[in-house]
């Protein structure tokens, strides 16, 4: 009589253990459907911003456009702005697609030259993710032409001209110019001149990297700068932890064997945080000073790293 209960028991853990195999099974599939399908909307995705790229490289020049859009040009603009923030939206484009990116903005500006907006977010862009300031110059300065009364292009201007083309005189110049508009914020006056007196100064750039900081909304952008206003900071450290050494070589005949020694003998009064989380590390030969996250001289005030500071 005991047999029947455990008959009946392995009966049930068969059928149980049956149910559960087809459940496993069932999920294993469906995870599999699902996996296909998310790869498919990943290649349609993929596909589908390679398209959006190519149609935008076929926009025929802005002065063919406009007058085939019969007085809607201002639409037409503002269409093509919409399809450009979908290309943009990628982490990163080609050389090429720059390049296409740029001959939208250049039609879109065409079609509309008041647009302010796209000047400013193209120069930004051309400058810091495409590394095509020549582009992004020739966008800026069509737009300063057409908008004589927006502060922002000029200023962008002079980024470009004092960070990557190290031509301080002339970015000074952009400044002062968007510092005499009347919506240019209170502290433009102020950095042109400090730009016309202290070119190259580290305490000059950062305010000058903050600046655009505050008025670049995108997130992405604002990583970029404060990585470089970083950046600055360690030449600006640098910059005075060796002229520190140098003064305690003058006294003392002999540079510090270490950087503390400098703030212990009151040559500083504190030693600067490397801004990245690394180190500074003095020779106590030459008396130079290098950042261990950063320990090639830095190139901040020339950016596409062919020119001297």
């Amino acid at each position: 009589m005991s047999a029947l209960p455990v008959a009946k028991q392995s009966a049930r853990t068969r059928i149980s253990g049956g149910t559960n195999a087809s459940l496993i099974l069932a999920g294993l599939i469906i995870s599999f459907v699902l996996a296909i399908q998310f790869q498919r909307n990943l290649d349609y995705r993929a596909d589908r911003s390679i398209s959006q790229i190519e149609e935008l490289a076929q926009l025929p020049r802005g002065e063919y456009l406009k007058p085939a859009l019969l007085g809607y040009h201002h639409i037409g603009a503002d269409v093509l702005w919409l399809r450009l923030l979908q290309v943009l939206g990628k982490k990163r484009n080609s050389a090429d697609e720059y390049e296409w990116i740029y001959h939208t903005l250049d039609v879109i500006t065409t079609l509309d030259p008041q647009y302010d907006y796209a000047y400013y977010v193209g120069g930004v862009v051309l400058t810091n993710l495409a590394d095509r300031v020549d582009l992004s110059n020739q966008l800026l300065d069509k737009g300063f032409k057409s908008n004589p009364g927006v502060w922002n292009i000029p200023f962008l201007l002079g980024y470009n001209h004092y960070f990557i083309l190290g031509d301080a005189a002339k970015a000074a110049d952009y400044v002062a110019a968007a510092a005499r508009l009347p919506d240019g914020p209170a502290y433009l006056p102020g950095l042109a001149t400090r730009m016309y007196a202290e070119a190259n100064n580290p305490d000059t750039a950062l305010q000058f990297i903050q600046a655009l900081w505050q008025q670049t909304h995108d997130e992405g952008m604002r990583e970029v700068l404060a990585k470089r206003a970083k950046e600055i900071m360690i030449e600006r450290d640098i910059r005075l932890l060796e002229s520190a050494a140098q003064r305690y070589r003058d006294t003392q005949g002999r540079y510090p064997s270490t950087l503390p020694e400098l703030a212990i003998s009151g040559y500083l009064a504190r030693l600067p945080q490397e801004p990245f989380g690394g180190v500074y590390k003095l020779d106590p030969e030459t008396g130079k000073v290098r950042s261990s996250t950063h320990p090639d001289q830095l190139k901040v005030f020339r950016l596409d790293k062919r020119g001297k500071i």
